[in-house]
């Protein structure tokens, strides 16, 4: 039968409203929708769709169905590989769910919040703080990527190290299935043992299997007080002490625990030249930690301080600067965040994501840094991220003089060393950012043939036409 695409966008809008289908073909500009904010990956759509409600989404898949047209799930389009953007071949339309923002249930005797898959992670941080209570992901698009997204790419961020990734922060889902049929899964239980966690597919999984249409999660005490610091270190070896001796110390209150490399400061000090000196010496690495309870701040300090102390004096730490107010606390913060920023500013940089036992990333660095030196004589590894949770952003920029796209070219070649070795010491080549079309045919290296098999069979078992997001994480 052939496919008659206006009087399927004409279905589609009976079922939306007119200004809820864009299509090309009309005044809208969809590249919003159609590119990754980094630029990298774009195809075209037949149309973006917006629907606002589940029965929306709903109609919409049974309608994508019946037509054989493949749908990608989109939130806020700031994930890093090229998940939430069509393919540059099919017949796909973009499901765009910013439109579903609704509050469902906010039970703070329950300390949960049930939230639509559009809901803006910055508004529910905001929502959760006036009720007294803390929803604990935090990372750089906060402000623009949306709960869907969060939970399809199963997002970590700066709080991974007390709080778990996204998916410690789920009791419950509703997830339209590929035939249209609703998986009510909102159940606000910290216990229940009934069957199979159906859920825990869902997260991570990119949109591939279901598309969330609303989640309840987890809220925690608001904490009253925080406190960071900013610490150099001579190596990483003596990074990994001082996490031994901050967690013993402040237990459950210790929150974050950062790492950026020399490499990488000086390249927020070239870019944001604004950027104060912290420590008196400069260090091969640094440390942002953050503590934070719902206790008295003063005492807090207290405690960061004769931790900090402890350090000190085993001879891990070599300089450190405790945040005395909340500006001195958004200037370390800000340190951070930049370092992306200026990556950004830089141009040219291979990006990776990957996570290792903690106890094994000094051996992958120093095993990385002169492989990388001979193969690539020049190259400049910017290193930073989570260290606290083993996750590291371990980017590699060109070389000084070399032409940025050119530089792009190489990406294969520096990929394979990086994972490589990462899969060596049985680490994961995606620990945040999640797999997408950048790192698909990666998997089919690096992951074994049963458990390439075991995802087959999911993925076919759910969405048999493979209308759902085809293409991203397995090459189907």
């Amino acid at each position: 039968m052939t496919f008659d695409a206006q009087a399927w966008l004409a279905e589609a809008r009976s079922l939306i409203g007119e200004t809820n289908v864009l299509t090309p073909n009309r005044e809208e500009d969809l590249s919003a929708f159609v590119k990754d904010w980094r630029g990298k990956f774009q195809g075209p759509a037949l149309a973006v769709l917006r629907p606002a409600t589940t029965a929306e989404v709903q109609g919409l898949v049974r309608l994508a169905a019946r037509a054989g047209v493949a749908i990608v799930p989109q939130g806020g389009n700031t994930g890093l590989c090229g998940a939430s953007v069509p393919m540059t071949s099919g017949r796909q339309v973009v499901l765009q769910l910013g439109r579903m923002n609704k509050v469902r249930e906010l039970d703070v005797r329950n300390n949960t919040v049930t939230v639509e898959a559009g809901y803006i992670l910055q508004q529910l941080q905001e929502l959760a703080a006036s009720a007294g209570r803390l929803f604990p992901l935090s990372l750089g698009a906060e402000g623009s990527c949306q709960i869907g997204g969060n939970l399809a790419t199963n997002a970590g961020g700066m709080q991974v190290l007390r709080y778990g990734n996204m998916r410690e922060l789920v009791l419950g889902l509703e997830v339209v299935l590929p035939d249209g049929e609703v998986l009510d899964l909102l159940r606000a239980l910290r216990k229940d043992n009934t069957g199979y966690d159906l859920k825990q597919l869902f997260i991570g999984s990119e949109g591939t299997l279901g598309i969330v249409t609303a989640a309840t999660l987890k809220l925690f005490p608001l904490p009253t007080a925080e406190t960071s610091a900013f610490a150099g270190v001579a190596s990483l070896e003596d990074a990994i002490s001082v996490l031994d001796v901050m967690r013993a110390s402040m237990g459950d209150r210790f929150s974050a625990f950062e790492l950026i490399s020399h490499p990488a400061l000086e390249l927020v000090r070239q870019y944001f030249p604004d950027t104060p000196p912290l420590l008196e010496q400069d260090c091969a690495w640094y440390l942002l930690m953050k503590a934070a309870d719902g206790g008295d701040g003063s005492a807090l300090n207290d405690a960061m301080q004769a931790a900090l102390m402890a350090c000190m004096e085993q001879g891990t730490i070599k300089d450190v600067a405790l945040a005395s107010s909340l500006a001195q606390t958004q200037v370390l913060w800000d340190l951070r965040e930049n370092v992306t920023h200026a990556q950004q500013m830089d141009g040219g940089n291979i990006k990776h994501d990957v996570a290792l036992p903690i106890s094994r990333l000094p051996a992958f660095v120093e095993g990385m840094l002169p492989e990388l030196a001979h193969a690539f004589p020049g190259v400049r590894p910017i290193i930073y991220g989570h260290l606290g949770d083993g996750n590291l952003h371990f980017n590699v920029s060109a070389p000084d003089g070399v032409d940025a796209k050119a530089w792009q070219t190489r990406t294969d070649a520096v990929n394979k060393i990086i994972h490589d070795a990462t899969v060596a010491l049985r680490g994961s080549i995606s620990a945040e950012h999640g797999v997408g079309q950048l790192k698909r045919d990666e998997l089919l290296h690096y992951k074994t043939a049963i458990e390439m098999d075991v995802m087959h069979r999911i993925k076919k078992a759910l969405d048999p036409q493979n209308l759902l997001n085809p293409g991203k994480v397995l090459n189907t």
